[in-house]
Formats: structure tokens, C-alpha cells, sequence
């Protein structure tokens, strides 16, 4: 980097928003002659995009969903086609919004890209945000539109029982939008991506971007968006319906288990993560193969767990953990969110998953 560029790159460093004309003022240069010095900037990594984003520290970019969930639990045994005396709650969620959360409160720089409408919902997620650190000024804001919305109805041990989305807003994502986005996407460490942006739109991104991407498939449903095009995860973290599902295999055994991991390495996966409830986890690359039980534990609500898995998943990515490290890691992330009433533990942190860990010898 040359002096005069260091001098502009401080003064972007201070205020993003400067024009390029103050910039040239400052230094007592022409105004090309500052364009030309950006354009090196941005060439060399130092800057990144549009708005002058300074690439100052690592961190982790995230495409996803981003709602409110309302959230119903019986205080005793669930009873179809009928009305359960219990408790509801209204929380912030969306797969992709819970785990930025969880980054951010992990002590991850994270970079949440969604769309939101501009109504009291939306407002309050971005206003969240701030508060926590998770940046989502990159996110889509729309007029006259309702933010997703999310409602589960629990069965008396906080496992989901049914559920309904409302999330036809992300179908606004275009590939126009997420072309203005490539820099700040490929210059994080990783970027994790959900099926609740439309499919065309993923596909485009793990196309056309070079990064290594993590796979969240949300659900069933949504798993099927992705079949076609999993060679181009580096990471995938299906649970075990969802495995069988983009495999087109049932999982009864643990021959099952390795024969459905080994066909998403063999089409290009790097590291496969298979979640199977109460029975652990089962991981397979392309050297080794890993199956760790859970502990038993006493179950609050089910909802985020897997969020926070993920979430664990990208911070042991992000920092170098070993893979036996980062599964106890990505178990020890999840079980303090199931032994927790909300979908996100807001004392989730480094320090008391690693306690959780050590206290029932993961």
C-alpha cells in the first residue's frame, strides 16, 4: 500500500460515507485521482465494495431468512383439534437471523444479509440487531411489506409438533440485488447460507461466488431446493430426514448413515455433519468418519438448536478447531439453547458452552 492510499483508507476508516470530492479536499488532490486510488484500494482487498466497506478483521457473511416467531407450548399432553391451556411467546427468529445471533453473542463479526418490510416487525429485528452487533445494514427493505412470520405449536416436552410460515418476502430476493453483495460475501472467511431465499438465487451465489459456503436446508420441504446443487458446499448440516431427503436414501442403521455421507462427498461436499437428535451426530469427509452421542439432558424448547449448531459449526471453522473440538463445540452451542425457553439462549457465549461441555463430559 502506498502513503497516499493509507492516508485515503484512514479517512474512509473514519467515515464511510465520505464522497471521494472531501476526500480529495482533505488531501489537496484532484478528484480522479482519488478514484484512482479507491480502485486500488479495492483491488487490493482493502476495501470492499460499494459504500467503501473497510475490510478491517475477519468475519462471517450470512444469506437467509429473518422473521418473528410465535411460539405456542401446552402445559400438559398436546391435544389435536382442540384448544391447550399453556404458554405463548413472541420472539425474534429465522433461521438465518438466529444463527447471526448466536455468532454475534459468540463474539463473531457477522454480516446477515435478508429482506425485511419496513413495518414494526422489521423495524424491531434491525433495531435488535444493532443492540447485539449483528450488522444488517446489507439487507433488503421493502415498502408496504410484512415482515416473515413464523408459528410453532410445541408438544408438552418443547419438541415441535407443527408449524406455519408465512415467508413468500424472501421470493423479493433477485439475483440483481445479491450481484451488489459479491465483494462483501467473498471476502468474509465463510458464508452460510439457508433455503429461504429463493432457489434461483442460491444457485447463483454458490455459482458464481468463491467462498466457502455452509448449508443450512431449514426443513424438509425446503431441502429439496438444494438437491442438485450440494457439490458446492464446503459444509452440509442436515438433520436425518433432511439427509434422506437430498439423498434419496433411508437412513435405518449406521450403514445407512455412512453410505448417505459418503454419496454427498463423492458429489463434492467437504465435511458432512448429520444430526440425529438424542443420538448425536454422525461426520464423514473424505479421510475420516466421527459419530458422538449427546448427553442426556432435560429439554426446554427444541427450536434454535439446530441454529445454534450451525452457529458453532462457523465459529469453529472460524477459528481452527479440529473436528472432534468442533463437534463437542457445535453439541455444547445446542444444548444450552434446548435447556433454555427461548429459541435463542441470550447467554449463550464461549465461556458457558465450554463450561456445559466440561460439566457432562462431552
Amino acid at each position: 500500500m502506498t502513503r497516499r492510499e493509507e492516508e485515503i483508507l484512514k479517512l474512509i476508516s473514519k467515515n464511510p460515507m465520505i464522497s471521494q470530492r472531501e476526500v480529495a479536499e482533505r488531501l489537496g488532490i484532484s478528484r480522479s485521482s482519488v478514484a484512482v486510488h479507491i480502485t486500488n484500494l479495492m483491488k487490493k482487498g482493502y476495501i470492499l465494495g460499494r459504500g467503501y466497506i473497510v475490510k478491517d478483521k475477519p468475519y462471517i457473511t450470512i444469506v437467509g431468512g429473518a422473521n418473528v416467531d410465535i411460539i405456542g407450548l401446552p402445559y400438559k399432553k398436546l391435544r389435536m383439534k382442540d384448544s391447550n391451556p399453556g404458554n405463548t411467546t413472541i420472539s425474534l427468529g429465522g433461521v438465518g437471523r438466529n444463527i447471526g445471533e448466536n455468532l454475534s453473542r459468540l463474539g463473531i463479526d457477522t454480516r446477515l444479509i435478508t429482506v425485511l418490510g419496513n413495518d414494526i416487525y422489521g423495524k424491531t429485528i434491525v433495531e435488535e440487531g444493532i443492540k447485539i452487533g449483528l450488522d444488517m445494514s446489507e439487507s433488503l427493505i421493502l415498502l408496504g411489506e410484512e415482515t416473515s412470520t413464523y408459528i410453532a405449536i410445541l408438544d408438552e416436552i418443547g419438541d415441535m409438533n407443527l408449524a406455519i410460515s408465512s415467508m413468500d418476502i424472501f421470493e423479493q430476493m433477485t439475483i440483481s440485488f445479491i450481484q451488489e453483495k459479491k465483494d462483501l460475501i467473498e471476502n468474509s472467511t465463510l458464508c452460510i447460507v439457508d433455503t429461504n431465499i429463493p432457489g434461483e438465487v442460491l444457485e447463483y451465489i454458490v455459482l458464481n461466488f468463491n467462498v466457502d459456503f455452509f448449508l443450512d436446508t431449514v426443513s424438509t420441504t425446503k431441502a429439496e431446493t438444494v438437491k442438485d446443487m450440494l457439490g458446492y458446499f464446503h459444509t452440509i448440516k442436515p438433520n436425518k430426514l433432511e439427509a434422506e431427503i437430498l439423498s434419496g436414501m433411508e437412513i435405518i442403521d449406521n450403514g445407512d448413515l455412512k453410505k448417505v455421507a459418503s454419496y454427498f462427498i463423492d458429489m463434492g461436499v467437504k465435511r458432512v455433519f448429520i444430526t440425529l437428535g438424542e443420538d448425536g451426530v454422525y461426520y464423514r469427509d473424505r479421510k475420516k468418519e466421527l459419530h458422538m452421542k449427546s448427553p442426556e439432558i432435560s429439554i426446554i424448547n427444541a427450536t434454535g438448536a439446530g441454529d445454534a449448531f450451525m452457529a458453532g459449526l462457523a465459529y469453529s471453522y472460524f477459528n481452527g478447531l479440529d473436528t472432534e473440538s468442533t463437534i463437542k463445540f457445535s453439541i455444547g452451542a445446542s444444548i444450552v439453547t434446548l435447556e433454555n425457553e427461548n429459541t435463542i439462549n441470550q447467554n449463550i457465549s464461549v465461556e458457558n458452552i465450554e463450561k456445559r461441555i466440561k460439566e457432562l463430559g462431552l
